[in-house]
């Protein structure tokens, strides 16, 4: 697939204007408010994996209404010290699938919480465990466009919640060093992980790569492909719902929580991704904390000739490298 999106020296000023609903930090506030009544842990069990060097927990945690969320707690095996957590976010149509799949964050000496995708986890991988008890609004059968008509439905204001709610419960875990936090994405994984910095005030760094949700209005003029697609296709039969549709999806908009993030922050694009076109990581990228006023550390690494999958091992160790900068010491 060619190139199809901005130039790169378009892509690299690239600052479009974002139309936020005034109440989007009232809206994004309450819901979190509601979500925090309940304590975050409901069970952490071991899980056998079949591996020795790594153990790891199922965790069931408290979500969106005090729902029950699945993940997999892992962190290498005998080290009983604190540990910097890494919280990842999985994609489009995945669910956690089985403890023993990604042992990157593991190997690499971190604690690491692997979040569930509440009604989600039949499209491909390995499965989920996390029923979505809401989903029963107005909208397509795909979770893009479940709740599409309004953001008090919407399927994404309950995962975002979800997302936010698992750094919580990550830090109440043993073994965990609370002030060094880490939300990491890939895809709708990004979009959570970008969110989750722009709720999540003292998030220590966010690993954000191709995300979705990231200038929607323009992703949906240029890509038919899922998961935008299945809000097009939505919209193709219930004609004259666009604009209800756009409104719920501007709180849902990842340039807007990018604008009030704090934490450094690491992207990655393809620059021939049709999925999660590129200007839509730029457009959050260069946005990127300017409410906050706190001038966070910032980089992103873009490849010209890769799509969707962006820099694939090449840029996790770029993300390895990189964590390990932000939580190495000063030298004296």
């Amino acid at each position: 697939m060619p190139a199809f999106d901005l130039p790169t020296r378009e892509l690299a000023d690239y600052r479009p204007d974002v139309e936020e609903p005034p109440e989007f930090d009232e809206f994004w506030r309450d819901t979190l408010k509601e979500a925090a009544q309940w304590d975050p842990l409901v069970s952490v069990r071991p899980a056998e994996s079949g591996l020795r060097l790594t153990e790891t927990w199922d965790v069931t945690f408290r979500g969106f209404a005090g729902d029950p969320v699945r993940a997999w707690y892992s962190r290498p095996a005998g080290v009983r010290e604190p540990l910097p957590a890494v919280v990842e976010y999985v994609g489009y149509g995945r669910g956690r699938g089985l403890p023993h799949e990604r042992l990157t964050w593991v190997n690499a000496g971190y604690a690491h919480l692997l979040m569930d995708n509440r009604g989600q986890g039949d499209q491909y991988g390995n499965g989920g465990a996390t029923p979505d008890p809401h989903a029963t609004a107005p909208g397509g059968p795909g979770p893009a466009a479940r709740g599409l008509l309004d953001p008090r439905d919407h399927h994404y204001r309950r995962l975002i919640t979800d997302a936010v709610r698992a750094v919580t419960a990550v830090r109440a875990l043993p073994g965990v060093d609370v002030s060094r936090t880490t939300a990491v994405g890939n895809s709708q994984g990004g979009g959570l992980a970008l969110a989750v910095a722009g709720l999540v005030p003292d998030l220590a760094a966010v690993l954000v790569t191709a995300p979705f949700l990231c200038g929607i209005r323009r992703a949906l003029d240029l890509t038919d492909a899922s998961p935008y697609g299945e809000i097009t296709a939505y919209l193709s039969v219930h004609r004259g719902s666009e604009q209800a549709a756009y409104r719920t999806l501007s709180y849902m908009e990842g340039i807007s929580f990018a604008r009030r993030a704090q934490a450094p922050a690491h992207f990655g694009v393809g620059l021939r991704d049709t999925v999660c076109p590129p200007s839509g990581a730029y457009a959050a990228f260069n946005r990127y904390g300017e409410l906050t006023g706190a001038d966070p550390r910032k980089e992103i690494h873009a490849y010209p000739y890769n799509g969707h999958e962006g820099g694939d091992a090449l840029h996790v160790r770029r993300q390895l490298d990189w964590l390990d900068q932000v939580f190495s010491p000063e030298p004296a």
